[in-house]
């Protein structure tokens, strides 16, 4: 389904270079921690020691699932998402909730920086992100290492960009991450977030919502064998605060002249904003 409602995204949607940026404005049985209460778009949020055992026990099939549930349009997102930062040239790029780094990677390739970091909470993510560096001739540029969003293990001014491709919603403290991510970059660096978003328009919306809710946690229960993970996955991605109110939580965490790019009918989102 997501690969029909694809082919017609490329006919319609917009190419980044065509995303105008205003400053100060944007385009247009689960284990629970304490909601963080703030507006907008207050969420319920999952206890890290949650979220890390879930992906670490997922980790040897996550590639297979993320491209197979999406039909391969997850690796089309990322290619669209890092085209945006072309305009910022980075030199040095921090990836969080790498995963197995395939937003890393790919930031590599198109943007040639001197050095990009992967951090993950979930070692056994972290590992593979590691064996693939070293298959793809990128260790010396591409490196990872344990550590959480909450408190990146950086000091103040680290990165030319920040960027995240479906992991800001697993965040336990989606202020306080975004937080840190801007704490961490330079003045006049660039963060950049891929994400799931909720789908708008008749029919799409219906279609996916009923994905999301039946097909997704049975294909990904039968591959992974695991019950809770692509249980978990609809969740967050119901609870996560998109376009417009995920923009006024990066204006909340100092950032500004947000701009969001919509994929796919709205079942993805990139937005970039500046510090």
């Amino acid at each position: 389904m997501i690969r029909i409602l694809a082919v017609a995204l490329t006919i319609r949607s917009p190419s980044p270079g065509n995303v105008q940026r205003q400053p100060g404005t944007s385009t247009d049985s689960f284990a629970f921690a304490q909601s963080t209460g703030r507006d907008p778009g207050a969420r319920k949020s999952y206890e890290p020691a949650y979220v890390r055992s879930l992906f670490n026990r997922i980790a040897p099939r996550y590639d297979l699932l993320n491209h197979l549930l999406s039909s391969g349009i997850d690796i089309l997102w990322r290619k669209k998402a890092i085209r945006l930062l072309r305009e910022f040239r980075p030199s040095e790029i921090l990836d969080v909730a790498t995963g197995t780094g395939d937003f890393a990677f790919e930031a590599a390739r198109l943007l040639l920086p001197s050095r990009v970091v992967g951090i993950d909470v979930a070692e056994n993510m972290l590992a593979l992100g590691r064996e693939k560096a070293r298959r793809r001739g990128l260790s010396e540029r591409v490196s990872f290492q344990q550590g959480s969003a909450e408190h990146l293990p950086f000091p103040e001014g680290s990165f030319d960009a920040v960027i995240s491709a479906f992991g800001v919603r697993n965040f336990s403290d989606l202020h306080a991450g975004l937080c840190e991510m801007h704490r961490v970059l330079r003045p006049g660096g660039v963060i950049l977030v891929l994400e799931f978003s909720h789908p708008r328009r008749f029919p799409v919306k219906q279609l996916y919502g009923a994905y999301s809710r039946t097909l997704l946690p049975a294909i990904g229960r039968l591959i992974s064998r695991d019950r809770t993970a692509y249980r978990y996955l609809p969740s967050t991605i119901g609870e996560f605060p998109d376009g417009e109110k995920f923009v006024q939580h990066l204006q909340t965490a100092g950032f500004h002249s947000a701009r969001r790019l919509s994929m796919t009918f709205g079942i993805a989102t990139a937005y970039d904003a500046l510090k």
